[in-house]
Formats: structure tokens, C-alpha cells, sequence
């Protein structure tokens, strides 16, 4: 064989370069294509996603109800009945409040060990919950949430047994989201934030979903710069849903905020840990809501 017969059979033995950028442009096909299936598949879950409502497990039956509460109710614009549980203060004159928001896999009749503490004060407490949660009729959003929690908080207000000026909001994980809202229009005396996320934006981007994609925003990055109220964010190390991250960036960018470091799951009993409530503590103090 020949020099030239040699060189012929040695090219149509090797892929050539045309043959290689098909093969790329194939790959890159399938990657784009899976990676907007992805997108799409999340864009459509993430109603479920930020609002988990089936998880919460079932209410309190009505005979179960803790002894002292007051069940409020609102009519929304679109027919939904939505509940809140008001605790009065125990004592006679008017006292500061706390409105506790909870996190997406819970009821409000899960956290009356919060309400507790702040009743053991002389607190009155104001626990709202969620647009199809519980006994809530209606669907979770960004705005009905927060323009339910408004509008109870409106309600609060006028109790004559309240402060109005020593008014806590105090939220855990989503709560601590749908509480940064709330602030934004209805600053409170002092703002407790459990386990907070920077925004739903960042919590997305760790999946590679665009920001235009998330209907439910949250952004609490937004809000806390310019408060210009006492902040306390309390935050685990070992956080495995919201990055322990999160919360020392809020701390980062909050003017004169406290990051108070614990230990323990996101769902754990962060409560049962002695620096959460003497943390609470120090802020309602130095806030003068004590």
C-alpha cells in the first residue's frame, strides 16, 4: 500500500471534526432539554414545596382545643375562612404581644409551647394560621398568607388589653419569612427569626431554577436592611433544609441584628435548647417590650 492509500485509510479510520461537533451538539441537546424539564417540573411543584400543608398532620379535634383561646376568624376576599388563636394576657393591664408564625410542615396547633413562654411573661399571644392549613380553607400563597397574617395583626390591635407599641413577631423557617413581610408594613417593637431562609430566590438557585420561576419569593433580604428594628436570628449549625448560610447572611446585612448560633436539626427541638429563650430574653429588654 502506498503513501497516499496509507493516509486515506488512517482519515476514514478516525472520527473527524464534523463528527465530534455532532456528537456535542447532541449532548448539549439532551443536557438543555433535561435541564428545562427540570425547571419545569419544579416550577410546577413549588406551590407544594414551600407549602408542604398535607405534611402538617391532622388539627386538634374541637374538644381538644387549649383551655383559654380565643378562635378568630376572617372572611378573605375569595371566600376562604381563615382561623388565628388569640390568647389573652394574663394579667389586667395592657400588655405587650407576641404573634408567632409557624414553619410550612406544622399547625398552629403545634406550637402552643411558644405561646406558653410568652404567656408565663404576661404576654398575650396571636398564633396565625395559614390559608389551607388546618381548619383554613382557601390555597398557601406568598400574598394570602401575609395579607391574613396583616389583617389578624390589624385585629390585635385593637384588643384594649394590648400594647400596641410592644408588639413581638416571632417566626420559625417559613414563618420567619411570612414575620419579615408582615414587618415590612407593620413594624414590630422586635423581630425573632428562627431558622430563617435569605429569600425562596437563594433557596432555588441551590437547585438551578431561575429566579423569574418562583411565584412565592419571600424575600426577607429585602426587608431587613431597612428595618430599623431589633433582629434576632437563631440558627443551627447543623441546619440540613435552610443553610446555617442563610441566617449569617441576614445577620451580615441587618444593622445591629444578634446571630445566635444552636446546634441540632432544622425540625428538632431548638426550643429546648437553654440559649433560645435567654436570647429572647436579652431582645425583649433591650427592646423594652419587658
Amino acid at each position: 500500500m502506498d503513501e497516499a492509500a496509507r493516509s486515506a485509510t488512517g482519515r476514514g479510520s478516525r472520527p473527524g471534526a464534523g463528527g465530534l461537533g455532532r456528537v456535542a451538539w447532541r449532548v448539549g441537546r439532551v443536557a438543555v432539554g433535561a435541564y428545562l424539564v427540570w425547571c419545569l417540573v419544579l416550577s410546577l411543584a413549588q406551590g407544594w414545596m414551600i407549602f408542604p400543608r398535607g405534611m402538617a398532620g391532622p388539627a386538634l379535634p374541637e374538644g381538644a382545643l387549649p383551655r383559654g383561646v380565643e378562635r378568630w376568624w376572617i372572611d378573605a376576599a375569595d371566600g376562604a375562612r381563615v382561623e388565628a388563636w388569640y390568647f389573652p394576657p394574663l394579667g389586667d393591664e395592657p400588655a405587650p404581644a407576641a404573634v408567632i408564625l409557624h414553619g410550612n410542615g406544622e399547625l398552629i396547633d403545634h406550637v402552643t409551647d411558644y405561646a406558653a413562654w410568652y404567656r408565663e411573661r404576661g404576654f398575650a399571644v396571636l398564633m396565625p394560621e395559614y390559608r389551607g392549613y388546618g381548619r383554613s380553607g382557601g390555597t398557601p400563597s406568598q400574598r394570602a398568607i401575609v395579607e391574613d397574617a396583616k389583617t389578624f395583626h390589624e385585629r390585635l390591635l385593637t384588643r384594649p388589653e394590648v400594647d400596641g407599641t410592644r408588639v413581638v413577631l416571632h417566626g420559625r423557617s417559613l414563618g420567619a419569612a411570612v414575620a419579615a413581610q408582615v414587618a415590612a408594613e407593620r413594624p414590630p417593637a422586635a423581630l425573632v427569626l428562627e431558622s430563617p431562609f435569605v429569600s425562596i430566590n437563594a433557596m432555588a438557585a441551590g437547585y438551578a431554577v431561575p429566579p423569574f420561576l418562583v411565584r412565592h419569593p419571600f424575600r426577607t433580604d429585602l426587608v431587613l436592611p431597612a428595618l430599623g428594628r431589633p433582629v434576632l436570628i437563631l440558627h443551627s449549625r447543623d441546619d440540613e433544609i435552610v443553610p446555617y448560610a442563610h441566617g449569617k447572611r441576614l445577620h451580615g446585612m441587618t444593622p445591629g441584628s444578634r446571630l445566635v448560633d444552636l446546634s441540632g436539626s432544622h425540625n428538632g427541638p431548638l426550643i429546648a435548647q437553654p440559649r433560645y429563650w435567654s436570647s429572647v430574653e436579652a431582645l425583649l429588654r433591650e427592646s423594652g417590650v419587658r
